[in-house]
């Protein structure tokens, strides 16, 4: 394996994970999933997401999709509600759930390496960061809502390794979508890893991780 002198974090589904019960808010509580059945629909589209993607044809959206299957699956769709659901799953201030030892994880990572991150978001993730009291871990955010572009295209990669100085050789990107993470660094020429909490991608020969944990075992190997 390659040493890696900088990694770089997506954050969605990475660092912070949704919160359901804000995002899900138009729905009735008693009809908000599981997390293991929210984990099964994110496998599910994750898979069709890629294929569409990487087939080069036109996408609705993976949160759409998302949406429209757990409309469907509740037998409630409608597409005012969906919309609704979408624009709540964008929104970056809903994505403000942290896994015990994130912190740590991140502390002892950045005493080896440079460490930044690389999402798409709104803007605003910056302030998301802070609030989850992460943000002075890394020491470049590189969010699509201000950069004017998102992954997997090359330019959002360029601008994070320009603002780290980084060569894509020495880079590790870490995230969790196939076609979108993985696929998007490869073609800016860094190394990846995919962070898949929900196993959407345990059938599959990528290197693939599921915890920070996990992460800095592979980092060792």
């Amino acid at each position: 394996m390659a040493k890696h002198r900088f990694i770089f974090f997506d954050v969605g589904n990475t660092l912070l994970f949704p919160n359901r019960s804000r995002m899900l808010a138009p729905l009735p509580a008693e009809r908000h999933p599981t997390l293991e059945a929210w984990q099964a629909l994110e496998r599910r589209t994750k898979q069709e997401f890629d294929q569409t993607v990487l087939e080069g044809k036109v996408d609705p959206g993976f949160w759409w999709t998302f949406h429209t299957h757990l409309l469907q699956g509740l037998d409630a769709m409608d597409d005012g509600v969906r919309d609704t659901l979408v624009e709540n799953t964008r929104h970056s201030a809903n994505w403000d759930q942290i896994l015990p030892g994130t912190r740590a994880a991140l502390d002892r990572l950045r005493k080896q390496y440079e460490i930044a991150v690389v999402s798409n978001a709104d803007g605003k993730i910056e302030a998301v960061l802070h609030r989850c009291g992460i943000l002075d871990c890394f020491q470049s955010i590189t969010d699509s809502g201000k950069v004017g572009c998102e992954k997997p295209h090359p330019a959002i990669f360029e601008a994070a390794l320009r603002a780290m100085k980084a060569n894509p050789a020495d880079s590790l990107y870490v995230g969790d979508m196939y076609s979108v993470d993985y696929v998007g660094a490869r073609q800016a020429g860094m190394h990846a890893v995919l962070f898949d909490v929900a196993g959407a991608y345990r059938a599959r020969n990528f290197p693939r991780v599921e915890s920070l944990a996990e992460l800095e075992d592979w980092l060792r190997k």
